[in-house]
């Protein structure tokens, strides 16, 4: 006896509005984001919780225009910029509850923009109920993009030329495997046990950037990733395109990751045979 499942919820975004969402960032980005870059004064350079959080002019200026644009797009959705957080943190509480979310980070790796490095990025995600639908990550410098939703095969596409299809990489053993912890964002009474597993890994860096670190997992070129934060700007996107490229996300504690999260520390491997061997390495982590 077959069971009636149900229909597939089909695409948060048609292929028209993804590519209008797209254009929204591009648009942002060469209208307010690259005038600045190399170009910031000291007055248009400041700090949020701390003096390694810093927010620019362009961070703020992006994420209005790309706002407003959302806002008259799709006038019933709810908005959720890392700026607009910082003023109002209950957009957060929001999230959980609405059929359709943008969750957008204008400059992803501000401290690299602030600084003159190319390392940054836009990000932009679109939940339901707070599970991620959509992502898109956008390279301003290159002016390409990789992008996914639930349906589907994530793909990097450019202004120019061929897009291709993104796979992650192959399983490994530890030894071999390549990855991403952002030490820095851990506690420090966790810091030190977590730079002490380093030394088990082929290689391990963080580039300060969410955006390039989830961009270098999806297509094949490194193997993993650790969380220290869950800032939903920063992984709702990443997380959805690297499942649709085929890797294994899951919390460290257990369970599947979505936007409303805001404690514990997601795993991102290439699969589950390498995720659980991960997770035994970050094991002292599970319960933080």
């Amino acid at each position: 006896m077959t069971e009636n499942l149900p229909a597939p919820l089909p695409p948060v975004l048609n292929k028209a509005q993804q590519a209008q969402v797209v254009n929204m960032l591009r648009r942002a980005a060469k209208t307010e984001i690259l005038p600045r870059f190399r170009n910031l004064s000291d007055l248009e350079i400041n700090t949020k919780s701390g003096p390694f959080d810093p927010v620019t002019a362009a961070d703020l200026a992006a994420e209005a225009m790309i706002t407003r644009a959302l806002t008259h797009a799709f006038p019933s959705a709810l908005i959720v910029g890392e700026e607009a957080v910082g003023q109002n943190p209950s957009l957060l509480d929001k999230i959980a509850g609405a059929p359709l979310a943008f969750i957008l980070d204008p400059i992803d790796g501000t401290s690299n923009f602030a600084h003159g490095l190319s390392t940054f990025g836009m990000i932009l995600a679109v939940t339901r109920f707070g599970k991620p639908a959509f992502g898109v990550i956008y390279d301003p410098i290159n002016d390409d993009w990789v992008i996914s939703d639930d349906a589907r095969v994530p793909s990097l596409q450019r202004a120019l030329g061929v897009s291709r299809p993104l796979r992650v990489s192959m399983g490994k053993q530890i030894e071999d495997l390549t990855g991403y912890v952002p030490l820095g964002n851990f506690s420090k009474a966790l810091q030190s046990k977590v730079a002490a597993t380093f030394p088990s890994f082929a290689k391990v860096n963080s580039l300060r950037c969410s955006a390039h670190e989830y961009r270098t997992l999806a297509q094949g070129h490194a193997d993993f990733m650790l969380s220290g934060t869950l800032h939903p700007w920063d992984h709702a996107a990443g997380a959805l395109i690297c499942a649709q490229a085929g890797a294994h996300v899951e919390m460290l504690s257990g369970g599947p990751y979505d936007a409303t999260l805001r404690s514990g520390h997601l795993l991102v491997a290439p699969d589950k045979t390498t995720w659980n061997r991960l997770r035994k390495v970050f094991a002292f982590l599970a319960d933080d």
